[in-house]
């Protein structure tokens, strides 16, 4: 008999077209909230200022210096703002360089968060946080910081580039992959995994023809929702702990870091993990899942290889022993040094994927 443990996570998630702008202030009603932080960049600042007019008094402060993998000092900088305007909820407006920032803040000071994202990021499920300090970046986990509601938007999204939409899709799809054969793995994140990956190929392979639909954003929102709900409860596995040591050493765009890397991973765990294998290319819809995961990102434009994202080869050797230290004892297939020189160079040439050596 099938045995597992599932540790479902709270939240309340609001989800449609147009429910940023008719759904906020009875959402910020519901948390008890009067004195809000924004948290969004200036790319975002507009749509997050017209969000935000029903309740425009409430927001005490706002907080736009928002940056990749979250710099201590960002983290710094975004607390003192938060306590300095006695904020009684943090609502974040943008990716999930923008969740990230906010669930910092959440971590220290207890503080709720509404999330509104506007990619395909999948942050605002889980609570995961991460830091880089020192070209090293740290991740834990703690309820603290999964926002208590979020508000999913398709309308939020149309403004995303095509490239940008793909590479941040892939990223979900990462999370799906992985929740294959994570630590906390179970039967129940297996199938919602599954289903995220059908949704987003769904929007991935129809994007391109339609960049302004609803239908092709929806889904890729829904698959990116059911993709950090998978990876919530199942955890990270070797691609995000390489992803995480890549970007944190050498700031890379998170979302086309993941994009990149994942064939690679895939390639090296998919000789001994069949049954993961097997559902991937049910959902994907192809046999050859690695090339089919290359075409969806290189038929419009995510880059080859990590090269093309300005990071040397040289960097290569300067990262094996931080993922070597962190890579999961119950991966598919044993990770070593060699095994990780293999996939980060595949990834940093662009090359076609290969599995491991015997």
């Amino acid at each position: 008999m099938t045995q597992f443990t599932y540790d479902g996570l709270p939240g309340r998630v609001v989800f449609g077209a147009g429910a940023a702008r008719t759904k906020l202030l009875t959402e910020l009603d519901l948390l008890g909230a009067r004195r809000v932080l924004l948290i969004a960049t200036d790319a975002e600042n507009s749509t997050a200022t017209q969000l935000c007019a029903p309740f425009a008094d409430r927001v005490v402060a706002t907080f736009s210096e928002v940056r990749p993998h979250v710099p201590a000092e960002v983290a710094e900088l975004a607390r003192k703002v938060a306590l300095d305007a006695d904020a009684d909820v943090v609502l974040s407006v943008g990716g999930g360089s923008t969740t990230g920032t906010a669930k910092i803040v959440a971590l220290t000071t207890g503080l709720p968060v509404l999330a509104v994202p506007t990619t395909y990021a999948g942050s605002e499920v889980t609570p995961v946080w991460g830091l880089t300090e020192r070209g090293r970046k740290t991740t834990g986990t703690d309820r603290r910081v999964l926002p208590k509601t979020v508000v999913y938007d398709p309308e939020l999204t149309l403004t995303l580039p095509v490239e940008l939409s793909v590479a941040s899709g892939l990223n979900a799809v990462a999370h799906c992959v992985e929740a294959f054969w994570a630590p906390r793995r179970s039967p129940v994140s297996s199938a919602v995994a599954e289903d995220g990956i059908r949704h987003l190929v769904n929007g991935l392979t129809t994007i391109a023809a339609t960049p302004t639909g609803l239908a092709s954003r929806g889904e890729l929102l829904l698959g990116a929702y059911l993709a950090g709900s998978a990876f919530a409860i199942a955890g990270s596995g070797l691609h995000h702990k390489i992803c995480h040591v890549l970007g944190g050493a050498f700031d890379l765009p998170h979302a086309h870091t993941h994009a990149i890397v994942l064939p690679y991973v895939l390639a090296y765990n998919a000789p001994n993990a069949s049954e993961a294998t097997d559902r991937i290319g049910r959902a994907l819809g192809r046999v050859d899942i690695v090339d089919g995961l290359r075409e969806l990102g290189g038929a419009v434009g995510v880059p080859a290889g990590l090269r093309e994202l300005g990071m040397d080869e040289s960097g290569i050797d300067d990262v094996i022993d931080d993922i070597l230290a962190i890579a999961p004892a119950d991966n598919p297939t044993r990770v070593t040094a060699e095994g990780l020189r293999a996939i980060l160079h595949g990834a940093w040439a662009g090359s076609h994927p290969v599995g491991p050596t015997a």
